[in-house]
């Protein structure tokens, strides 16, 4: 194998097994939702598990509670934002620009509860950095590099060589990874990687395995899809995935995750699990719980009802399994179980009748059990050094938005 193998087949192994594990990210193949104008929203105030499903646009929100009085100006929009912003930020001017440009392109009405909302998981997310930087990103980098190299026992000196090819910057590929700060560092050099691939001996088919990133470490599929959803309101100087990596675009697609789909819960902090887990993951880990109550299973608490595989369901999921013994007393097939376990990713599966028989069968004695719970998921990723889950997160930015909110 020459060196120009080499360094190729090392570069993309640990590039990929540096990808971060993307915020958001319970996915299954959704529809795409036409643009449609959200109407006024009804009272209501993110290695995670799977990556982000294709995106689907809903157009009705149920925000934290906001007041029934007339909607805001852009410009009082404007007025409240300063506000509830830090004082002492960086590029403060920038972000609240950025928010409210991003707000409007949505159509998320402009309230307290969402503003801080936005603030609170940007500031979680990236502390206010555009292009947020990540510690000792080179050693991650050669670590997996090492880590491959060795196990096709190729010694990590040849692969080096091989990187000191001069890249498109100027720099040859070694010294970018020597001198790499952020992600979005990290995607500029596989994209320059990848479309030097027959120069570098590199698969022509290679992608990008940078599957997150930007100021609200934002999935790039989710990104790609939602644009085909709805229209994006600036001019791309370059891909979707380039945006991604953008304050500007960054923080408008993670407004969309967070806020552009209707949550059905009466506390924020459920929708903060769901940005970290995916959408709806909190009200289906509560149903979750409740099915395990019912059978006596012990039950994965993730919110992924289904088993999928390359965005797809495949095989039969412990949930599955256990709503099947349940059949007779829900009075359904598995064939009806089954399509309605198929809408655990939209809003309409709290309307299904598997949804409403199990709630039904668990509180037909008169008792109530919870339409929400926090995921109990495992962050991983090798940019994180300690235990962090779902609920740390979700109760981090919580944290942060009661802060913003005492602001007002």
């Amino acid at each position: 194998m020459n060196l120009r193998s080499l360094g190729a087949l090392a570069i993309s192994m640990a590039l990929a097994a540096c990808a971060t594990p993307s915020s958001q990210q319970t996915v299954a193949p959704l529809p795409v939702a036409t643009p449609t104008p959200l109407t006024t929203p009804t009272v209501r105030p993110t290695p995670t598990p799977t990556p982000m499903p294709a995106v689907v646009v809903e157009p009705t929100l149920s925000p934290a509670p906001i007041s029934t009085a007339k909607p805001l100006t852009v410009q009082e929009a404007r007025a409240l934002l300063n506000q509830l912003l830090p004082a002492k930020m960086p590029e403060r001017a920038g972000w609240s620009a950025d928010i409210l440009d991003a707000f409007t392109a949505l159509k998320l009405p402009y309230t307290a509860a969402y503003f801080c909302a936005a603030a609170a998981t940007i500031e979680q997310e990236s502390s206010w950095q555009g292009d947020p930087t990540v510690p000792g990103l080179p050693k991650i980098v050669w670590r997996a590099i090492g880590d491959r190299a060795a196990k096709y026992h190729i010694p990590l000196i040849a692969v080096q060589t091989a990187l000191l090819k001069k890249s498109p910057t100027g720099q040859s590929y070694k010294a970018r990874i020597d001198t790499l700060r952020t992600e979005r560092e990290m995607n500029a050099l596989f994209e320059d990687l990848a479309d030097e691939a027959e120069n570098l001996n590199l698969p022509l088919n290679m992608k990008n395995p940078i599957r997150t990133g930007g100021p609200m470490q934002v999935s790039v599929e989710f990104a790609q899809g939602h644009v085909k959803a709805w229209p994006y309101p600036y001019a791309m100087k370059g891909s979707v995935r380039s945006e991604v990596f953008t304050r500007r675009g960054g923080t408008y697609f993670g407004l969309a995750i967070l806020l552009q789909y209707p949550a059905p819960y009466t506390d924020m902090v459920y929708r903060f699990a769901d940005y970290n887990a995916g959408r709806y993951a909190s009200r289906n880990t509560a149903f979750q719980q409740l099915v395990s109550k019912l059978t006596g299973q012990a039950l994965e608490q993730d919110g992924d009802l289904l088993r999928y595989s390359n965005g797809a369901p495949t095989g039969t999921s412990s949930t599955q399994t256990a709503l099947y013994r349940l059949a007779k007393q829900l009075a359904m097939s598995n064939e009806a179980i089954l399509r309605d376990l198929k809408l655990e990713k939209l809003s309409g599966f709290g309307q299904t009748e598997l949804y409403k028989k199990t709630y039904a069968l668990a509180e037909k004695n008169g008792q109530t059990f919870p339409r929400a719970a926090l995921p109990q998921i495992d962050l991983k990723s090798p940019k994180i050094t300690r235990k962090l889950t779902t609920e740390w997160f979700a109760k981090r930015v919580l944290w942060r938005y009661e802060t913003c909110m005492a602001r007002r």
